[in-house]
């Protein structure tokens, strides 16, 4: 099995001078699981090289086994330090896409052609795409066939407002993830904040913050393994 998994490029918190990117967790413990099921892992992003830490992510409080085992992993590291530029991955090439999630998705992935181009086609071909936290926010301008929004009328997840007001990033992001997919006619549900949760629809899996990433991947796992 091929995964492919895209990281944002974007390093900037908007204009506050801080600084975002992806989500540690949500790149560590989805690539570990991959790995542990045999998959050939390829990391691409908008610019690629190496994409954004977001520095938060990595602070003692965030860091968990799986963000451990991938920092001490050379394979991993490597590949983090190289990916291919998204403009020239092929869909055909892979058997699904994850993206992780962290701030940055919200400037570059939501807006990228590329990106957009990416999971159409995926879908289209009958394969899984996977999103969690912030990277739903991805999907505001894929559409179906007939023109009309991916997530119209489909069971979606995303980190919530209540998790992005505890951030203190409800005026800092483009836009908010819970309120975009609610706006573009999605059937948007939420557990706890903080707790994994994950929702299935169809090809469609989305994991609504860094806790649900190895649920999503699972998810993922558990579609080739049946």
């Amino acid at each position: 099995m091929k995964v492919l998994i895209v990281l944002t490029s974007h390093d900037q918190l908007g204009d506050t001078g801080r600084k975002t990117g992806f989500w540690l967790e949500e790149l560590a413990a989805p690539y570990r699981r991959f790995r542990q099921a045999g998959y050939d892992i390829t990391l691409a992003s908008p610019a690629g090289g190496q994409p954004p830490l977001d520095p938060k992510s990595n602070e003692p409080g965030f860091q968990t086994d799986d963000t451990r085992w991938f920092e001490a992993d050379p394979e991993a590291t490597s590949a983090l330090a190289a990916t291919v530029r998204l403009d020239s991955v092929r869909a055909e090439d892979y058997d699904t896409v994850f993206y992780p999630g962290g701030h940055g998705p919200l400037w570059d992935l939501a807006e990228d052609p590329s990106s957009i181009r990416l999971i159409e086609t995926t879908l289209r071909a009958g394969k899984p795409v996977a999103l969690v936290c912030h990277a739903p926010g991805v999907l505001r301008h894929v559409t179906t066939e007939d023109g009309s929004p991916l997530v119209a009328g489909r069971r979606v997840t995303g980190f919530t407002n209540s998790e992005e007001e505890a951030v203190q990033l409800v005026d800092v992001v483009p836009f908010l993830v819970e309120d975009e997919l609610i706006k573009l006619g999605g059937d948007y549900s939420k557990g706890a904040d903080w707790s994994s949760y994950v929702v299935e629809d169809g090809l469609l899996i989305t994991g609504q913050n860094p806790a649900s990433s190895a649920a999503a991947a699972d998810a993922v796992i558990a579609r080739f393994s049946s």
